[in-house]
């Protein structure tokens, strides 16, 4: 229902067009994804990883999947308006290399969301699994310990070839036990697989500190892993 000022600001010709114009463009605002607020400081990771690191990652990496992802989304509504007028190939093949814009920079944006709750400070808590949790006794039920399931993220860290992620997860398709599995580029987990904690393997992950020694990075996140967020996830099996 409009407003009593919006009806008689309408009853003027001119107005009425001018506002009906405003309101329609109004319905069609796009929403945009943004960078998520860190729940620390850029340095509050040091020393096992730098600020500067966190910083660049955050506000240069994470932002260009942010940029990439918004630009895909505004492409593929404008190029499916244009398929609705000229349904030629042309168009469609368009559709198809912003659908894997769409895919790639949807998946770095996610995945860093994840990547950013899985950290936290050492002094926090960090590296510290919350023992009477529901993850701690699932990991002692199939690992007997957490340095099992570290030593099997770490092999999975170390055969990713070129660029890509870590994951621990827990699978609803087999009943809720908990996984180590990895994926390539910016790819995500999807489906039942609940994503518990999230590991970066890119370069721009760890070079500017750790360079060409990746495991030394392996080795050093563990101390900043947020367990705390990977049991509520445990538990909520909903994310």
């Amino acid at each position: 229902m409009l407003s009593r000022s919006t009806a008689t600001l309408l009853r003027n010709p001119i107005n009425s067009k001018i506002l009906t114009s405003t309101l329609s463009q109004k319905t069609f605002i796009r929403n945009k994804v943004t960078l998520p607020e860190l729940d620390w400081d850029f340095g509050a990771l040091e020393p096992h990883i730098s600020g500067q690191i966190n910083e660049l990652h955050y506000s240069k990496h994470h932002q260009t999947y942010v940029n990439g992802f918004n630009t895909a989304v505004e492409q593929l509504d404008d190029l499916k308006n244009q398929l609705s007028k000229d349904p030629s190939p042309s168009i469609a093949r368009q559709i198809l290399q912003v659908e894997q814009n769409l895919k790639f920079h949807g998946g770095g944006y996610t995945n860093h969301c994840i990547f950013w709750k899985s950290l936290m400070p050492e002094k926090n808590g960090g590296g510290q699994l919350p023992k009477d949790s529901q993850l701690a006794k699932a990991i002692q039920e199939q690992y007997g310990s957490l340095n099992p399931l570290i030593e099997s993220t770490n092999a999975a860290l170390a055969g990713v070839q070129g660029s890509g992620w870590a994951w621990i997860v827990k699978n609803l398709d087999n009943g809720g036990k908990i996984e180590v599995v990895k994926t390539m580029n910016q790819d995500t987990v999807t489906g039942k697989k609940i994503p518990l904690v999230a590991i970066d393997a890119w370069e721009h992950a760890y070079y500017l500190q750790y360079q060409n020694k990746k495991v030394d990075y392996f080795k050093a996140i563990w101390n900043v892993i947020n367990w705390e967020e990977a049991a509520r996830r445990f538990e909520s099996e909903k994310i």
